[in-house]
């Protein structure tokens, strides 16, 4: 009987149909891989997930493996002290971007060791894109903040390096499109109907042929 059961069971596991399930390739990583600027406030990112973000950094190369970079989380209350001195949607200041309510509250700040030189910025690149790729994958996402006062940043976060770059991570509130366009068009971003366009030269023309 009880081997009976266990046939019949094993029979319709084998016969359940699959499961189709979005494989989590480089392209579509990439694809969902943009800069956002408003997040849905109600989800708090845990320690531990910013902790899976800055763990890419024992992965990734580094130029002449000096590995100069480091990272210092904020989370939560410490939120408001980055927010103050941080700049979003440059091309668009009418719109005083992010919008209230949908401040990331969420960051990693990343800092240098040594001088900044271009192995540094190499470094920097790197590690910032893998940061925001394995942000998507684990369903978050979040932008690079060039624009900021280091010196006002470096001070009330007690830094004990120089930080270069911010990098916003959180759960995304806002609809982004990729718009082909040639090398001559206007490149800046733009919004139309609540929707975010980013225009991206064709590849055809990235190409030196």
């Amino acid at each position: 009987m009880a081997d009976n059961y266990l046939e019949k069971r094993m029979e319709d596991y084998l016969h359940q149909p699959s499961v189709k399930r979005r494989v989590a390739t480089l392209r579509r990583l990439l694809r969902a891989n943009r800069s956002y600027r408003g997040y849905d406030t109600t989800y708090r990112v845990r320690p531990d997930q910013l902790h899976r973000l800055m763990e890419v950094a024992t992965l990734i190369p580094s130029a002449r493996n000096q590995q100069v970079l480091r990272m210092r989380p904020v989370l939560d209350d410490e939120a408001d002290v980055v927010l103050r001195h941080i700049r979003l949607g440059g091309a668009l200041p009418e719109l005083h971007l992010p919008f209230a309510g949908t401040e990331p509250r969420a960051f990693i700040v990343i800092c240098s060791t040594v001088e900044e030189s271009k192995y540094v910025d190499i470094d920097l690149g790197i590690l910032a894109q893998s940061i925001l790729l394995q942000a998507v994958e684990i369903g978050l996402g979040g932008i690079c903040i060039g624009a900021f006062d280091h010196e006002a940043l470096r001070r009330e976060l007690s830094l004990c390096y120089e930080p270069l770059l911010v990098v916003a991570i959180g759960r995304p509130k806002e609809h982004i499109e990729l718009v082909e366009c040639s090398a001559g068009d206007n490149l800046n971003y733009y919004r139309r109907d609540n929707i975010h366009y980013v225009p991206k030269i064709n590849v055809e023309e990235l190409i030196i042929k």
